[in-house]
């Protein structure tokens, strides 16, 4: 009986760890994702703001997750700074020039785990016209089933670009010359892998 007991135990184990090895949609809809920046004010404060409009995948399977894979496409226009008239400067022609640039992407290149739910991740982001590569730290914040029948892992990430880079001259000051990109995402599993 202790037999049978143990390998029911080990196979529900087996399984359950199945359950995470998936491909997500990253959950927009429900507003449990958001990419979010923020840049230092003159050098004296930090000014916040988000996009509101984006939307992607990733893969992940938590026996193997140096083969996890990230896709991220935002609409640019949906800047949002929480100022109308600042908004509308941040899509014109001194910063993201969205009717030249409507679409960023995020691709992922490698994904290396480290310690303690940490990883870097690797890709290429492209913005304003120029792809460039960017390493993004990672932190796992959880994952399993949720109330509604799905499964469910969330991310946390943090990354710094300089603005030149990406072919963003405008002179904000030397204080405001890079932007701290801070990434919480939420996938919903679509297929089990």
């Amino acid at each position: 009986m202790k037999k049978l007991i143990a390998l029911g135990f080990t196979a529900l184990l087996g399984f359950s760890g199945a359950l995470h090895a998936a491909e997500y949609k990253i959950d927009t809809a429900g507003a449990h994702a958001f990419i979010q920046f923020k840049i230092k004010h003159l050098g004296y404060s930090w000014l916040y703001g988000r996009f509101n409009d984006f939307e992607g995948r990733f893969n992940y399977d938590p026996a193997k997750p140096e083969a996890s894979t990230v896709d991220v496409t935002i609409k640019t226009s949906s800047v949002d700074s929480n100022h109308a008239e600042r908004d509308k400067h941040l899509r014109g022609k001194d910063f993201l020039e969205v009717e030249k640039f409507p679409i960023a992407t995020f691709k992922s290149i490698s994904f290396t785990p480290l310690t303690d739910g940490k990883a870097e991740l690797k890709g290429t982001l492209t913005l304003h016209g120029v792809t460039q590569p960017v390493t993004i730290a990672v932190s796992e914040i959880g994952g399993g089933k949720d109330p509604w029948g799905g499964v469910r892992q969330g991310f946390h990430g943090t990354t710094e670009i300089a603005l030149k880079d990406f072919g963003i001259t405008k002179n904000l000051g030397p204080a405001s010359q890079t932007v701290e990109l801070i990434l919480d995402i939420e996938g919903i599993a679509q297929s089990m892998m």
